[in-house]
């Protein structure tokens, strides 16, 4: 029984191993660069900081999309143009991220821009989740592929404690 079992537990590794491969890789080395993404620039740009002058900005936000409209590589004309807004009082900085990829950090102080540069790191984590390929993609490959690794893990885990099992159950010779 074991044996058998033990048998299948190995096909299971073994073809599942070739069905995850591909999106495993995609997964992997995205996820890596999502671990280095504080360390390195060019995944996502660093955090100035501004002037902090208290818990409120001291500029509204419509003089921050002036201030990012200066810049035409982020393709910011209006509110419609920005993804979101990452303020940070306590370090006296807004970034507004535009739909184009581009991020510009501005002082909520004096409304000056602190730095203009690409942002990688969304566009990275979509491909990690398969969302960058589609929402099918995401849903019925990347997913199943999360929970074929959990198997795979599962079933290499077994193979490999299995022979240590079987040495400590094995009665010691008496000679």
């Amino acid at each position: 029984m074991t044996v058998n079992l033990k048998r299948l537990l190995r096909q299971i590794h073994y073809w599942l191993s070739l069905a995850v491969a591909v999106p495993a890789v995609i997964i992997f080395v995205a996820g890596i660069f999502l671990m280095l993404k504080k360390e390195i620039a060019w995944i996502q740009p660093p955090t100035t900081s501004g002037i902090v002058s208290g818990e409120v900005p001291e500029i509204s936000f419509e003089q921050m999309l002036d201030a990012a409209r200066e810049h035409p590589e982020a393709q910011i004309e209006a509110w419609t143009d920005i993804d979101r807004i990452d303020l940070r009082v306590g370090k006296g900085v807004a970034k507004l991220r535009a739909n184009s990829g581009w991020e510009v950090q501005v002082d909520t102080n004096n409304g000056e821009v602190l730095s203009v540069a690409y942002r990688r790191s969304d566009i990275i984590e979509q491909i990690h989740d398969g969302s960058f390929f589609s929402d099918a993609v995401k849903l019925y490959i990347f997913l199943p592929t999360g929970v074929l690794l959990i198997l795979m893990w599962g079933t290499g885990l077994y193979l490999f404690l299995l022979p240590r099992f079987r040495k400590k159950k094995k009665p010691v010779a008496r000679t």
